[in-house]
């Protein structure tokens, strides 16, 4: 797996600059993690008894960009791109019959739409809502880093199982 294919952070420069190059370093990661592999080893759950996939932690993350840059910043209301169980809870990780193509264009676009929400915000300060509590785009933003770096932690270990491909 070749770095070059990532976002160099920032490493000096203004704030904005520096948690959203570390954000989309981070993005960057979880396809590279993908990078090259079939559909079917996409969908593989290589670490038994986990239910976890590579194409599941995409469509995850697509949601978790949509909730946070769109629902609570931007205050929209979209809901999950996935289907929902029976049970009400969202289906990302049940992936046997995931298109692993429709899964990643979701993504990207919703991470584009994130990218452009945090652009038009005029500081980091900027605020939105989940149910009583108010978020800085701040917080969504070293959140948002937090909870890529714990599944790119899982997307290396479901690459490895698979392939062997391991690194950064």
């Amino acid at each position: 797996m070749i770095d070059e294919q990532r976002t160099r952070p920032v490493l000096v420069g203004d704030e904005r600059a520096t948690l959203t190059s570390m954000l989309q370093r981070q993005r960057d990661t979880l396809m590279m993690k993908c990078a090259g592999l079939t559909d079917e080893q996409l969908r593989r759950k290589a670490v038994a008894p986990s239910g976890l996939s590579l194409i599941g932690l995409v469509r995850h993350l697509a949601e978790v960009e949509r909730g946070w840059f769109r629902n609570v910043l931007n205050d929209e209301d979209v809901r999950g791109y996935f289907p929902q169980n029976p049970a009400g809870e969202w289906t990302a990780f049940h992936v046997e019959d995931a298109d692993p193509a429709e899964a990643f264009r979701i993504w990207e676009d919703t991470c584009a739409r994130s990218r452009a929400i945090v652009d038009a915000a005029e500081s980091l300060d900027v605020t939105g809502r989940y149910g009583e509590e108010e978020y800085s785009l701040h917080y969504i933003l070293a959140h948002m880093i937090e909870e890529y770096a714990r599944h790119n932690g899982h997307a290396d270990l479901l690459r490895e199982a698979i392939d062997g491909a391991t690194g950064e």
